[in-house]
């Protein structure tokens, strides 16, 4: 399953480390960021309870980027 989310994010490399952040994360298959149009896709592996796996990716890009933000 792959999903979009509207993110908030400052810069590009801000960015990248929040598309790495949420490809870290358990239950993500992989995730894509775009700083230009500050999107987040996510593709999430099978089974998986994506609002769960989002509150967790949020945790995970709030470590790295603390004032980003992700439109759950």
């Amino acid at each position: 399953m792959k999903k979009s989310y509207k993110i908030e994010v400052d810069c590009a490399n801000c960015a990248n480390l929040m598309e790495e952040a949420a490809k870290k994360t358990a239950g993500v298959k992989d995730a894509v960021v775009s700083f230009m149009t500050q999107k987040m896709k996510v593709e999430f592996d099978d089974g998986a309870d994506v609002d769960a796996v989002m509150q967790d990716v949020l945790k995970n890009c709030k470590k790295v980027e603390s004032d980003c933000e992700i439109y759950i």
